[in-house]
């Protein structure tokens, strides 16, 4: 039921981008937290609180959730997501790239371990709505145009390098290391070839993963992704790499549309641009894959030998319906509202959604860590066995793009 609310109520938002003038945001601090809120943002704060409430109270009250549970608990997870976004804002965590949704995911399991999840919080531990909204308002933000920019060589390094490193993956995963399940491989799959943390919630919801083997890869997506964000700028400039190169590269393998133009920006404005949109064109494969790992799932794995043939219903029935709303919303703002409004009216409406974006996508990082038990995880560890699915799975990833990188921006196949 979150997959349809998802896709109503990131329309409702969308909708309502032009009468919403600004988005709260937490301040840069260096040594005292409290100017990360300063007084003039907590009546912001408040009412954006308020706002999330009664946008999602309807969608509660369909999922039968107790409107008053809610109401008393989700101010505390909208506590810990601000807080988590004050982390994040500290001048040295920021330069080094550690961003909110990785305190965001640290405060919910240090809470969740320490002293559990409180029953009464339990109601405003919304995980996949809340994932899902801020999907489909990613949706909006991947516009075709900024896309085309890159022509064929985008579509060279986005498209042709991500399904090989999948198929590499899981076939390595599940038939080369022993102890894993499908479900778990497939997500830490996709996450370390398509966008991270997207990639592998719309996964998980195609294959019905378990929620411990979701917060496993979302845990080392982030972790990684602040090593390659770091380190990767720094290894393109000791190897002299051509700088258009070295952005595809980082924009086909770094695991986070805000952690690529953070690494993208330490080779300049230019290169900023192209490892973005080469982001920006693998993020729309979040939508295949999950398609696909849907088909799989039902006709292949999870299909017993003796049933019925599944139908296109059942096809239907396992597809993450959130993914709709992620496609619908790429059109509409790509071939809709950029030529009837105008790239300056749209980019303002979207700076409303992108920002709320990320509240929604920091809430559900602090419930997927709430709702995860250090022991359970580690029986999911299986004696280090997806770490080490993972590094040779972005071994390959790395290797593999930096390769098509060359070919399609270094002058070998077109122009540079």
């Amino acid at each position: 039921m979150e997959d349809w609310w998802a896709v109503w109520l990131g329309a409702v938002i969308f909708i309502l981008t032009p009468w919403i003038s600004t988005i709260p945001k937490i301040k840069t601090w260096e040594a005292n937290p409290l100017e990360s809120i300063p007084a003039d943002l907590v009546f912001p704060l408040i009412v954006l609180l308020i706002g999330m409430v009664v946008l999602m109270l309807p969608a509660l009250a369909f999922m039968k959730i107790s409107a008053a549970q809610f109401i008393a608990a989700f101010p505390v997870i909208f506590a810990l997501s601000v807080i988590s976004y004050a982390v994040a804002s500290q001048s040295v965590l920021k330069a080094y790239g550690l961003g909110y949704a990785f305190w965001a995911l640290i405060l919910g399991l240090l809470i969740s371990n320490a002293i559990g999840l409180p029953g009464w919080l339990k109601p405003a531990v919304r995980t996949e709505l809340y994932i899902k909204i801020g999907l489909v308002l990613l949706g909006g933000e991947i516009l075709f145009s900024k896309m085309l920019s890159l022509g064929i060589q985008g579509l060279l390094v986005a498209w042709v390098v991500t399904p090989v490193v999948i198929l590499f993956m899981y076939f390595f995963g599940t038939r080369l290391v022993k102890g894993l399940s499908k479900t778990l491989v497939i997500v830490i799959a996709a996450a370390t070839s398509v966008c991270g943390v997207s990639a592998a919630i719309a996964t998980a919801g195609a294959c019905r993963a378990k929620k411990e083997e979701l917060t496993l890869a979302v845990g080392m997506t982030l972790i990684f992704t602040v090593l390659m964000m770091v380190f990767m700028p720094l290894f393109i400039k000791w190897m002299d790499m051509d700088y258009l190169v070295g952005a595809a590269w980082m924009g086909g393998t770094i695991d986070s549309t805000g952690a690529v133009v953070a690494a993208g920006t330490m080779l300049g404005k230019e290169a900023m641009d192209v490892a973005a949109v080469v982001k920006m064109i693998q993020n729309v494969l979040i939508g295949v894959v999950a398609f696909v790992v849907a088909v799989l799932w039902v006709t292949r794995i999870d299909r017993d030998s003796n049933a019925p043939k599944p139908t296109p219903m059942e096809i239907w029935y396992r597809f993450p319906k959130f993914i709709v709303g992620f496609v619908a919303a790429s059109v509409v703002f790509s071939f809709i509202l950029t030529p009837l409004l105008g790239e300056k009216s749209v980019d303002a409406m979207l700076n409303i959604s992108k920002g709320l974006r990320g509240y929604f996508f920091c809430l559900a990082f602090i419930s997927i860590g709430l709702e995860s038990n250090f022991k359970e995880l580690a029986k999911q560890m299986v004696g280090g066995r997806p770490i080490y699915v993972y590094i040779i799975g972005q071994s390959f990833n790395l290797v593999l793009t930096v390769v098509m990188a060359y070919i399609a921006f270094g002058g070998i196949l077109f122009p540079r």
